[in-house]
């Protein structure tokens, strides 16, 4: 993906409330070299932050007449207004090994055993996971195949077929991607038999 930025030359808290004002947001991007401070436009940067893509990819930046490849690391939103408040990027070369969480990708899931068969629910409890690799060699996400998965079977993060010179960031854990979990069996509802009421007997006049 590619994206447009701006040099910023003004910061502070006041300089960065009159860009926000203005329909900018601040930004820094690092590594390679001194600090750039940039500002992007607010509703195009909204809008490609929805886009899976541009949080787990390397990304052109272009910034004045020169290109860069980046990388997203961070970004700060308001509490409760749509409105972002700052982003940082680094700069990265193909030589540049990086730790990145990239989104899992789960296909099949209709297909296996599990669910066509024994209808179980499929929990995916893990969406994303830290790797290691070269920037020239990030997936944009990696993909689980749920295809041979079996009633009350779990699929755990060293099950997960990755591409050639990527590897997990476990530190020492191995989590569980997905499980089959089995159908709950249908609970038979008695109904509470009331209590019949005591017959209220009729008083003869005396």
């Amino acid at each position: 993906m590619k994206f447009v930025a701006f040099e910023r030359k003004l910061q502070g808290t006041g300089a960065s409330r009159r860009l926000r004002n203005a329909g900018k947001v601040p930004g820094i991007v690092y590594g390679a070299g001194e600090p750039a401070l940039i500002e992007l436009d607010h509703n195009a940067l909204w809008h490609a932050l929805k886009k899976e893509a541009f949080h787990s990819s390397l990304l052109d930046m272009e910034l004045g007449s020169a290109n860069s490849k980046v990388i997203l690391r961070d970004y700060q939103l308001h509490p409760w207004k749509q409105l972002i408040l700052h982003i940082d990027f680094q700069r990265v070369d193909e030589t540049t090994r990086l730790h990145k969480k990239v989104p899992l990708h789960f296909v099949n899931e209709e297909n296996s055993v599990a669910v066509k068969t024994d209808k179980c629910t499929v929990a995916h409890v893990t969406t994303e996971i830290e790797v290691e690799c070269l920037a020239a060699q990030l997936p944009e996400f990696l993909t689980v195949d749920l295809g041979e998965l079996t009633n009350g079977q779990s699929l755990h993060a060293s099950d997960l077929k990755l591409p050639a010179n990527v590897k997990l960031v476990n530190r020492g854990r191995n989590p569980v991607i997905a499980v089959a979990n089995p159908p709950k069996a249908e609970e038979e509802i008695v109904a509470p038999v009331a209590a019949a009421a005591p017959a209220k007997g009729k008083k003869g006049k005396k």
